[in-house]
């Protein structure tokens, strides 16, 4: 009969859902609130309008990937020092 060996999740390098979901988060706040931030200076067609699916809402998209990628990329190197 095999034997079950712990392993700490840490040692593997997994990250809690907890602090996963907090990295979503910041990134989400962040993305939003620096696309409001450029907004009135971006031409009318790269503007959200409510409730539609436009250039804007993709730029928007895109923003809060960009700072989702920061987040990862100084929480890892964070880690590693």
């Amino acid at each position: 009969m095999p034997q079950r060996v712990q392993v700490d999740e840490r040692s593997l390098g997994e990250v809690s859902i907890a602090r996963r979901w907090a990295e979503y988060l910041v990134a989400i706040l962040a993305g939003n609130i620096l696309y409001m931030y450029v907004e009135p200076q971006l031409p009318a067609g790269m503007r959200h309008r409510m409730f539609r699916v436009d250039w804007g809402l993709a730029l928007d998209f895109l923003i809060c990937v960009v700072v989702y990628g920061a987040v990862r990329l100084f929480r890892g190197a964070g880690e590693e020092a």
